[in-house]
């Protein structure tokens, strides 16, 4: 069984994994649908869009950054 480090720790929601991000990615990530900023949202896993009101999840430390494949916030 292999050891998983800091760096192996990646998103995936279903299993209920610690989601990470780099924050480099962060700094340059917007909103595909308003070109506005992203709220990451550590615990859902999920890159939040307030004005588009859309959640991007990441998966495998990926952001899905489609608007058909968002959530609309409720």
């Amino acid at each position: 069984m292999s050891k998983k480090t800091k760096t192996d720790t990646v998103a995936d929601t279903t299993a209920h994994e610690t989601t990470t991000i780099d924050p480099r990615l962060l700094e340059i990530l917007i909103c595909p649908v308003t070109g506005g900023p992203l709220d990451y949202d550590k615990k859902a896993g999920e890159l939040i869009s307030k004005k588009a009101g859309l959640a991007y999840q990441i998966r495998e430390g990926v952001p899905i950054m489609l608007a058909d494949e968002a959530r609309e916030l409720g």
